[in-house]
């Protein structure tokens, strides 16, 4: 479940054409305050903001409840903690410094891009 969950995440995310779309696993990490951190950037406010809106509603379509959120009141950094996933949305420049995945260097980690679309043939 927490796998459909990350990709749908990531799919909303690249959905808005936000960048750089990547999932840290904490989970072997004591103390961790949650088990993935998804992060991602997006090259002005007004994205930044889509981003997190478009998130927001995809999981709630799908039944998740987002417990808190930060940072919507200037989209520089958008935080969205849906308890075992904690969403990071940055403007690009926040991203480059702060340097968030540097922190978490040592954990597995995984990159997600746009999913190729099958396109069916018409049959006559």
């Amino acid at each position: 479940m927490i796998t459909h969950d990350l990709r749908l995440i990531a799919d909303a995310i690249i959905d808005k054409k936000g960048e750089n779309v990547v999932s840290l696993d904490l989970r072997a990490i004591d103390g961790a305050i949650t088990d993935y951190f998804v992060v991602c950037d997006g090259s002005n406010t007004t994205q930044v903001g889509a981003i997190a809106d478009n998130i927001a509603e995809k999981m709630a379509l799908e039944g998740h409840a987002m417990y808190r959120s930060q940072g919507e009141g200037n989209n520089f950094w958008i935080i969205q903690d849906y308890g075992n996933i904690v969403v990071h949305i940055f403007l690009k420049e926040y991203r480059d410094f702060y340097r968030l995945e540097d922190l978490w260097a040592d954990v597995p980690r995984k990159e997600y891009k746009e999913r190729k679309k099958t396109v069916k043939k018409e049959t006559k």
